[in-house]
């Protein structure tokens, strides 16, 4: 996709780069925040996405029926409030790569995870272990101990953590397989994000399927990071289930509607076990209010409660302009963008640097985030991107010690929905002033 791109290091190529780009009135769909009066360079999608215009005029239309309708808003309309859920199925469809009935958004990300491993986590004296990285996003760790103590087991023996090797910031795919392979007959789950936050590496995630089920375990992903990001195949690849939050990449707002993905043979089985609610009972004899669970034959059957009506409004226009611009346009405008940062960043001279890019340089092992790891002026840096209108993200250093002063990393998103290749080159050339100083 960039190999037939040969970049240019000034704002007149990243201009002409923005009047080819097919997907730039998407832009136009979004509020861009500012700051001093001007738009911000807004680079945080990979912790907040933007606010689609849409979204607010369909929460207004969710409280008008409200008012007008009152109870009976349940059963009128277009999407009435017990089939709203069913609203954003079809673009999650193409955005996760599943079926219709693998798919169903409720609660949040780590409230699904619990759900997920109350379902698919089932150790037993010989078989009870996890896998899963080191590094891992805090809400997984958690999760994960908890349910290990929960299930009367040690997380000091029955969790097993890959990390990089000595003197690496990234985790190689043939290190997860051979821990997998290693600890096959005694791992009861895999647990992996598709994406590291931290380094933004994107795992191989078919590779790690097929050699997790090779040894008869469970293989869950969570997709925070991955998902509106980068292409998945989630039922091709054979994921056995995976949860995403909508507010990065997605931009469905703050703390919004979490996605599962249930693969079909464990979805349609009404008899697999899971933590049962109302909103699960099989729809057709629902309001029978009958004891004795009957699940929904379908990813639905894990429903709890019914969904958030206002909270949930702004997931349609959200996945509504995913759908329109498509996850492959999408992709291929992202790949550009990170590839004309980097190449630019790359152009500074090394021994001005105070940065280094850990980021994959594969386009296929990372999404839209890079990171970089700065020195001890990184927080500085920082401050003096945030000054000039730059909105990123600050995260202390996590890694390996990587020398003395090491201070921590800069995230970056340019996400192709609504950022420009002019962002691009501003942000580099604010970099690049900062290190020539």
């Amino acid at each position: 996709m960039t190999d037939q791109i040969r970049f240019e290091g000034n704002k007149t190529f990243a201009l002409e780069m923005d009047s080819k780009d097919e997907l730039r009135n998407f832009r136009n769909q979004y509020h861009i925040p500012k700051k001093e009066g001007k738009d911000a360079i807004y680079f945080c999608g990979n912790s907040l996405g933007l606010q689609p215009k849409e979204a607010a005029g369909l929460v207004e239309n969710e409280m008008n029926r409200w008012r007008d309708l009152g109870v009976e808003g349940h059963f009128k309309g277009e999407w009435p409030w017990t089939q709203y859920h069913k609203a954003v199925v079809h673009p999650a469809m193409d955005i996760v790569g599943a079926k219709e009935e693998e798919i169903i958004h409720m609660n949040t990300l780590t409230v699904n995870l619990h759900l997920l491993m109350a379902s698919f986590y089932k150790p037993t004296k010989d078989r009870h272990l996890i896998i899963m990285e080191a590094g891992a996003f805090p809400s997984d760790q958690y999760v994960v101990e908890s349910q290990v103590r929960m299930h009367g087991f040690d997380p000091e023996t029955s969790i097993v953590e890959v990390s990089p090797v000595d003197g690496e910031t990234l985790i190689s795919t043939d290190q997860i397989k051979e821990l997998i392979r290693k600890n096959g007959d005694r791992t009861a789950l895999v647990l992996f994000g598709g994406i590291q936050y931290f380094t933004g590496q994107c795992l191989d995630m078919a590779e790690i399927s097929k050699v997790t089920h090779e040894t008869g375990a469970f293989l869950g992903l969570d997709l925070a990071h991955a998902v509106g990001n980068v292409p998945l195949k989630l039922h091709e690849w054979g994921v056995d289930f995976a949860a995403w939050c909508t507010y990065k990449y997605l931009n469905s707002g703050p703390g919004a509607i979490g996605g599962v993905y249930i693969h079909k043979k464990y979805a349609t089985d009404p008899t697999f076990p899971r933590l049962a609610g109302w909103y699960g009972y099989n729809a057709a004899t629902r309001f029978l209010m009958q004891k004795k669970f009957q699940a929904t034959p379908t990813a639905e059957g894990w429903q709890l409660s019914n969904a958030p009506i206002l909270s949930f409004a702004p997931l349609i226009a959200s996945h509504t302009l995913f759908q329109q611009a498509g996850m492959e346009r999408l992709r291929n405008k992202s790949v550009r963008l990170t590839s004309y940062l980097t190449y630019l960043l790359d152009s500074i001279p090394a021994k001005e640097r105070v940065f280094e890019i850990i980021t994959p340089r594969e386009s296929s092992a990372r999404g839209a985030q890079l990171s970089l790891f700065t020195d001890h002026q990184g927080k500085a840096l920082f401050q003096y991107l945030s000054e000039r209108g730059v909105v990123c993200d600050w995260r202390e250093n996590n890694l390996t010690e990587k020398g003395v002063g090491a201070a921590g990393v800069i995230r970056v998103a340019p996400t192709p929905m609504y950022n420009t290749f002019e962002e691009v080159y501003q942000f580099a050339d604010y970099v690049s002033s900062f290190c020539g100083r």
